[in-house]
């Protein structure tokens, strides 16, 4: 007799909560507005992200999961604004519905499944800049608390991801192994 994981009837009774909730929209406001923030800090530190988006000026992409949507215009700075109410140029839209699917995916390294429509040119350039730019925290951190600490921070905090990625592909590998005995798992570990 197969037995459910705790994972999965976690992962059940999560989604079932958040079917039903909604954040308010002053709060969904303040977030994309705080992400846009983040994501031109990080933008700024690449002049070839910039210098991409520069060439894009005034097309608008649509990021959506779920009911979650949020529109981003590149700007002639080579920077990202909200367009909440522009037509977009390109809809990527998150596939996966669950959100614990997603976290357990992100901790693996894994990119969520993405369905893309519009314009392919656009969907080519976005493509790039997720693909080659990465946030620097430690060169922002080392900015407020000096490098030597901000290294040894940013080691610590590599080693503690390391330890959960192989923590989500071993729980991983048993939620979708359900079959398997103790012995089995222990040589699948080895």
């Amino acid at each position: 007799m197969a037995t459910q994981s705790p994972f999965s009837l976690l992962a059940e009774a999560f989604a079932k909560l958040t079917e039903k909730l909604s954040a308010p929209a002053w709060l969904v406001d303040e977030m994309q507005h705080r992400a846009v923030l983040f994501l031109n800090h990080v933008l700024m530190q690449e002049p070839e992200a910039q210098a991409r988006l520069i060439r894009q000026k005034g097309r608008v992409v649509r990021l959506q999961w779920r009911d979650f949507a949020m529109q981003l215009a590149a700007t002639p700075a080579g920077l990202l604004e909200l367009a909440p109410a522009a037509t977009p140029d390109l809809l990527l839209t998150i596939t996966d519905t669950s959100p614990l699917d997603l976290a357990r995916g992100a901790l693996r390294g894994d990119r969520p499944a993405v369905r893309i429509e519009g314009d392919v040119q656009f969907a080519g350039e976005v493509n790039w800049l997720v693909d080659h730019v990465r946030w620097d925290a430690e060169e922002d951190l080392a900015r407020l608390i000096g490098d030597a600490p901000a290294h040894t921070l940013a080691n610590l905090a590599r080693t503690a991801a390391a330890g959960l990625r192989q923590f989500a592909s071993k729980a991983g590998l048993r939620e979708t192994n359900p079959h398997d005995t103790d012995s089995t798992a222990g040589k699948a570990d080895s």
